[in-house]
């Protein structure tokens, strides 16, 4: 539960407890200072309520699925429990299936699976690879980065109003960048695809951990998500949505859960008859642990409230960006303006700084733990940055001259887990090391900028 607090003129919530938000880490400099952990958006730290609802759990974990015993009846009912608790929280339709998967990832390749023969799959440059990359039997159209919302509806409307108007077609895209944090116009471009006769899944990664998604509202086809970035710990994934693909398509893994019936041919065949239900996709003993942390924290998150988390994060937001606009040396990432609402991920570059080596000193320097490189979302970095793909900077040396183009970009991201602290130390640590300097040496080891011992 969420305790409100005052603070500048408007009421934020304290932060969610999270593991390891007392964890100490070693300074390059002497001495050892609390963790900051700000890449959110590759993995959030898991919420304590989840880690004990687990805990809890855990003296009772027992097979899934058929089993007579009273453990087994227990997981059983915890795993089913699980997928009507996230199908609540993204607000699904009657009819909707929740599949329990791996990561979003692994949630769109098996999305990719089920495509009817000559689907066609819209997607833009911008997005993660979790949704560039897994059309590979598909006839893709990939669509440039739009410069504003609106323009990337109208890029979409265009390319689906040349597309066979009688074959299926899916659009694939993301509610907020992983490398901007910008929130894409999601409701209208759902309105598009539908109105040109196309389907639609939204990779609601990084959206999910920081606003409400609802299937009905926004009037989408497929979301999915990651539990290891919605404050769960690694291993598992949802996709939810539309039942009729996912029903007519081949099981994506064949096996033991996915199969009904299974019978012996005379000539020596075997016949098989599958699950409609989301079991058809989950083949193998299923991972029951990880759905259960998954529905722990869409409660966890539900309870909290997002109006207040939303509100906490739009300080967090405001303080970082004002910190950063003080230093005319670093400019922030965007596709669509300085006044698009975003989640809490922001993307910068420094100029005459490698983004490895000041990734490296923030870590070692000052306990602050981000990204840098192109975030699996290569086409949209280098678009934003204007570099060139096959170009390599080296950590001992800027990677870009004063006025030339940037290689990579540093990214940090936080959430309902990150105090004022972590990011007040962020903005401060940002000025010293544009003003003074890295107080220490780095050298390249396998590729990573890491401090010289």
């Amino acid at each position: 539960m969420s305790v409100s607090i005052a603070a500048a003129d408007q009421t934020v919530c304290a932060p969610l407890p999270v593991l390891g938000r007392d964890v100490t880490v070693p300074l390059v400099t002497g001495g050892e200072v609390t963790y900051a952990a700000l890449d959110y958006a590759a993995s959030a730290p898991a919420l304590q309520r989840v880690w004990d609802d687990v805990a809890a759990y855990a003296p009772y974990y027992g097979s899934v699925h058929r089993g007579a015993g009273y453990l087994s009846q227990l997981s059983t009912d915890l795993f089913e429990n699980a997928r009507r608790t996230v199908a609540d929280f993204l607000d699904c339709r009657d009819g909707d299936q929740v599949v329990f998967t791996r990561s979003t990832t692994d949630s769109l390749n098996l999305l990719a699976a089920t495509l009817p023969a000559a689907c066609q799959v819209f997607v833009f440059e911008t997005e993660h690879h979790a949704s560039l990359l897994p059309w590979r039997d598909a006839r893709v159209t990939y669509l440039n980065a739009p410069r504003t919302p609106g323009e990337a509806v109208a890029t979409l409307e265009r390319a689906l109003a040349d597309r066979d108007p009688y074959g299926p077609a899916l659009v694939c895209v993301t509610g907020a960048s992983n490398v901007t944090g910008e929130l894409w116009p999601v409701r209208e471009l759902a309105a598009a695809a539908h109105a040109h006769g196309a389907r639609i899944v939204l990779d609601a990664a990084q959206l999910a951990p920081h606003h409400p998604v609802s299937v009905r509202d926004l009037d989408v086809d497929w979301v999915a998500f990651s539990g290891h970035k919605l404050y769960a710990p690694f291993g598992s994934g949802v996709l939810a949505g539309r039942s009729d693909w996912l029903r007519e398509a081949e099981p994506y893994l064949a096996g033991g859960g996915a199969s009904r019936k299974v019978s012996r041919r005379e000539d020596g065949g075997v016949d098989v008859e599958w699950h409609e239900s989301a079991a058809r996709h989950e083949a193998g003993s299923p991972n029951v642990i990880g759905a259960y942390s998954i529905a722990s924290a869409c409660k966890a998150l539900t309870e909290a409230g997002f109006d207040t988390l939303v509100a906490r994060e739009r300080h967090l937001i405001d303080t970082v960006r004002a910190g950063l606009a003080e230093v005319p040396e670093v400019r922030v990432l965007s596709l669509f303006g300085d006044d698009a609402p975003r989640v809490g991920v922001i993307s910068f570059v420094v100029e005459g700084w490698n983004s490895s080596h000041f990734a490296a000193a923030l870590s070692a320097e000052y306990g602050i733990g981000v990204r840098d490189g192109l975030f699996c979302a290569h086409p949209l970095v280098r678009t934003l940055l204007g570099s060139d793909p096959q170009a390599q900077g080296e950590c001992g040396a800027p990677e870009a001259a004063p006025g030339e183009k940037s290689l990579n970009a540093i990214r940090v991201s936080f959430g309902a887990g990150t105090p004022d602290e972590h990011v007040e130390r962020f903005v401060r640590a940002v000025k010293e090391l544009v003003r003074d300097g890295a107080q220490w040496q780095y050298r390249t080891e396998d590729g990573r900028c890491v401090p010289a011992v």
